[in-house]
């Protein structure tokens, strides 16, 4: 992807794999109404946002190609699961709490899935691509869903366009989200698989 931002490398020629990330791209920037939208960063195409989430999907593959029955790959709070766990139950994993690093801000369920995006560890680095410039409508937010790159995607645009994002997120089936504003106040989509 440097190389394309560049100019060395035509998108013609670049091999598979970024042709597939970027399909998803505009999949979700299609399903957030432009709220993600890597095409809009500055220098360049940039699918950050997604591309993380697809990584370790693949990861995640690897292990299921393996034999692997249950497994849970983490690359950086953004989390791919298979199978069960010893317990027998769902996945119950945490999402961190923005403000105090040693306490979670809630627990969830997760099937397959759940990417969170933020600005409380990397400060403001996300993009809004309607204002054209670095924003952030909150501070924390969270989707689950079937895919990972998918989620990645949809909680990077959640993070930036807040409320807006998690009323569309309504009309994404088999998709959650959960968000945390500057002010402290939560929201989330009423599906949100919250454990107890």
């Amino acid at each position: 992807m440097s190389r394309i931002r560049r100019g060395d490398l035509l998108l013609e020629t670049a091999p598979e794999e970024i042709h597939r990330v970027l399909d998803l791209c505009e999949d979700v920037r299609r399903m957030t109404g432009g709220w993600f939208d890597p095409w809009a960063m500055p220098g360049g195409v940039d699918p950050t946002g997604l591309v993380k989430g697809w990584a370790a999907e693949r990861a995640l593959d690897t292990l299921r190609a393996h034999g692997a029955l249950a497994a849970c790959v983490n690359a950086g709070g953004d989390l791919a699961v298979l199978g069960r766990p010893a317990s027998g139950g769902p996945w119950r994993m945490g999402i961190r709490h923005p403000w105090r690093p040693d306490a979670l801000a809630c627990t969830v369920f997760v099937e397959r899935a759940l990417a969170t995006s933020g600005t409380y560890e990397r400060g403001l680095h996300l993009f809004d691509p309607h204002a054209h410039r670095p924003s952030s409508r909150a501070v924390s937010a969270s989707v689950a869903g079937p895919s990972l790159a998918i989620a990645d995607g949809l909680a990077t645009a959640l993070c930036v366009g807040g409320d807006d994002v998690l009323d569309r997120l309504a009309q994404i089936p088999g998709y959650e989200g959960y968000l945390v504003r500057a002010d402290g106040t939560e929201a989330w989509s009423e599906g949100m698989p919250f454990a107890s």
